[in-house]
């Protein structure tokens, strides 16, 4: 069973601005590719927000993410909601019924904290095991690694720390790599931790297949 991992370095994805304009939608083909690797007709597309605290905003990023995988990609829609994360029996049939699980962005130290007390990081490792296509952006795409460069720092001196992630692949990852100072914040955490980086900007993702890596945007490259 091939192992499938999409990690988009953040981008927007048409959202409701509080201007009450809309947002550009920028990972087009990255959702594209996502997709594909179902090699389903009608894929299941599961969900999760839970790098977000609030219930509002998970089901308002939740309808963002469903316009696009239904009308666009013709796909089945469901959410997993942080406050089902305890409920073993909705947790394992939405697991076992997802072609897609897709982890949406906010804080990477909020996700990974609420995924180890439920227990749900050991439920989505298996399911990546088993041929799921496991995907997200920004704190969804960085978690997976062994650190991560992280805006979730409480020290008011550090914009950027290094977070310690569920260390799938012994790699440092960091997203929005052209935002101020996350390029030079890794450098130093690279330095300090003796790891392999890689550094994502928005609407480029990392795509790994078992052992095999490339890049996405508008047109694949490998790495």
């Amino acid at each position: 069973m091939s192992k499938k991992l999409v990690c988009i370095g953040g981008g927007e994805n048409g959202r409701l601005l509080e201007n009450g304009n809309y947002a550009p939608y920028e990972t087009l083909e990255i959702d594209k590719e996502i997709v594909r690797l179902t090699k389903k007709q009608k894929p299941n597309f599961l969900f999760i927000n839970h790098a977000m605290e609030s219930l509002t905003i998970q089901e308002s990023y939740y309808q963002t993410m469903k316009k696009i995988y239904e009308e666009k990609f013709n796909c089945n829609c469901k959410d997993l909601k942080s406050n089902e994360l305890e409920n073993e029996k909705i947790v394992k049939e939405k697991i076992e019924w997802a072609d897609i699980i897709y982890e949406g962005g906010g804080d990477t130290s909020l996700l990974l904290d609420l995924w180890h007390k439920t227990n749900f990081d050991k439920v989505l490792y298996n399911a990546w095991l088993n041929g799921k296509v496991i995907c997200g952006i920004s704190a969804g795409a960085v978690c997976y690694f062994k650190s991560c460069n992280s805006d979730s720092s409480k020290d008011s001196k550090n914009k950027f720390s290094s977070l310690k992630g569920l260390n799938w692949f012994n790699l440092h990852i960091t997203p929005h790599c052209n935002e101020y100072l996350r390029h030079e914040s890794t450098i130093e955490q690279l330095k300090e931790n003796n790891l392999v980086g890689i550094m994502l900007s928005n609407c480029i993702a990392l795509e790994i297949i078992d052992d095999k890596y490339r890049g996405w945007r508008q047109n694949p490259f490998f790495l």
